[in-house]
C-alpha cells in the first residue's frame, strides 16, 4: 500500500509516519510545506490512501489561513477527483480539521471551507473522506507555544521556565496522539467510518479536565523525581500525559538519583512509591550480614534475591512455629513475608547479596507497622 501525507512535517504526520514505518506493506509519500502544489496529481497517481493533516494554524499573516487551508485543500480535492474520474480510483481521504471550524474566527473559517470543499469531494465524486475535527491533540513531538497547551506546561516544566495559568478553572477537551494515529490507522485498513449525524468522523477517548489540574499533574511528574510518589500513570489521561511529558527529557535528564543509605550492614535505596499500590526498593547485604528481624500486623512484602545466597526465618507470633528457606540470584523466586510472622533474611553466601524489595503500602514513620522481635 502506499500512502501520501501533506504536513508530514508537523505533530501528528511526524507520529504518523513512526506508525507507517512500523509496517513493512506501506511505502510514505511526504507532502511539506516547501513542496509545489503542482506535483499533487503526480504524486496521487499510484497513491492508496492521503492523510491532510497540512494546515496553517498560527501565521503572521491571517491570509495565509485561506491559502493554507483552504487553497491546498482544493488542490488536493481537484486532484483526487480527476484521478477518480479519469482511472476510477477514489483515494479516501483522512482530513483533520478543528473543533474551531464551528467558530467565527479567521482559521475556524478557513477549516470550514476545507470541510466543504472534501465533502463536496465526497458527493459529487463517491470517494471516501473522513473528517476529523479533533479538539486539542497532544502527545511527543508536539511544540510548545504553538500547538498545545500541554506541550508548553511540559517543554517549560522540564526547563524550570515558568508557565501562565490565566483561569485554573478552565476545562479543555484533550486527546492523545497515539489515539488519534490508531483510528487513522483502523480507517486506511478498511474499517467501519462510523461518523456522526453531521458526517464527522470521531477518535475515542477524549479527555476533559481544567487547565489548573493539567498544571499540577505536570508539576508532580516533575516533584516525583525527589519525592518518589508517582502520580497513577498506568491509564488514561494520566498514563498518556505522562509519556508525553517524559518525551520533553532532555538528554542530560534521562537519568536522576534516588536516596540511598548505607550502613555497616550494607545499603538501602528507595526507588519508587505509590498513593495506593506500595513501594519499590533494593538493599545489600554483606556475607554474614542479617537484615529484619520484625513483624507486621498488615503490612505484606514481596522480596526477589537477584545476586547472592539468602536465607529466610520465619516464627509465627502466636505459635511460635518456625520456617526456613533458601534461595538465590541464580533462581528468580519471590519471598512473601506474612503478618503475623516475624521474619529476618540473612546473607549465606561469599558475595554481597542484593535484593529487590516491595511493600504493600508506603512506609509511614507515624505508624510503620514494623515491630522488632529477634528469631
Amino acid at each position: 500500500m502506499k500512502v501520501l501525507i501533506t504536513g508530514a512535517d508537523g505533530f501528528i504526520g511526524k507520529n504518523l509516519q513512526l506508525h507507517l514505518a512500523e509496517r513493512k506493506d506501506v511505502q510514505v509519500l511526504r507532502f511539506t510545506r516547501g513542496d509545489d502544489v503542482a506535483h499533487l496529481p503526480e504524486l496521487l497517481q499510484d497513491v492508496d490512501f492521503v492523510f491532510h493533516l497540512a494546515g496553517i494554524n498560527r501565521p503572521q499573516d491571517p491570509a495565509e489561513f485561506v491559502s493554507g487551508n483552504v487553497g491546498l485543500t482544493h488542490e488536493l480535492c481537484q486532484a483526487v477527483a480527476a484521478l477518480a474520474v479519469a482511472t476510477g480510483k477514489k483515494v479516501p481521504v483522512v482530513y483533520t480539521s478543528s473543533t474551531q471550524a464551528n467558530r467565527d474566527n479567521a482559521y475556524g473559517t478557513s477549516k470550514l471551507a476545507a470541510e466543504n470543499a472534501l465533502f463536496a469531494l465526497q458527493r459529487e465524486y463517491g470517494v471516501p473522506v473522513h473528517v476529523f475535527r479533533l479538539p486539542n491533540v497532544f502527545g511527543k513531538w508536539c511544540k510548545p507555544n504553538y500547538n498545545s497547551a500541554v506541550a508548553t506546561f511540559c517543554n517549560n516544566t522540564v526547563r524550570g521556565l515558568p508557565i501562565q495559568v490565566n483561569d485554573p478553572a478552565a476545562t479543555v477537551t484533550l486527546i492523545y496522539v497515539d489515539d488519534v494515529i490508531e483510528r487513522f490507522l483502523q480507517l486506511m485498513d478498511g474499517a467501519d467510518p462510523a461518523v456522526d449525524a453531521a458526517g464527522f468522523a470521531s477518535v475515542a477517548p477524549q479527555y476533559t479536565t481544567t487547565v489548573g489540574e493539567l498544571a499540577r499533574l505536570v508539576q508532580s511528574f516533575k516533584d516525583s523525581r525527589t519525592t518518589l510518589m508517582t502520580e497513577r500513570v498506568g491509564t488514561g489521561l494520566v498514563r498518556a500525559l505522562y509519556s508525553t511529558y517524559v518525551s520533553y527529557l532532555l538528554p542530560e535528564l534521562f537519568a536522576y538519583t534516588v536516596p540511598q543509605y548505607a550502613d555497616p550492614r550494607g545499603v538501602f535505596a528507595e526507588m519508587l512509591k505509590t498513593p495506593d499500590c506500595g513501594q519499590f526498593s533494593y538493599f545489600t547485604a554483606h556475607p554474614g550480614i542479617t537484615r529484619g528481624g520484625h513483624y507486621h500486623h498488615s503490612k505484606t512484602e514481596k522480596f526477589l534475591v537477584i545476586k547472592g545466597q539468602a536465607r529466610f526465618k520465619f516464627k509465627h507470633m502466636q505459635t511460635g512455629q518456625t520456617h526456613e528457606l533458601l534461595t538465590s540470584g541464580d533462581k528468580a523466586e519471590v519471598v512473601e513475608t506474612v503478618p503475623g510472622w516475624t521474619h529476618d533474611i540473612t546473607n549465606v553466601g561469599a558475595d554481597e547479596m542484593v535484593v529487590m524489595l516491595w511493600a504493600n503500602e508506603v512506609f509511614d514513620r507515624e505508624k510503620p507497622d514494623t515491630f522488632a522481635c529477634a528469631l
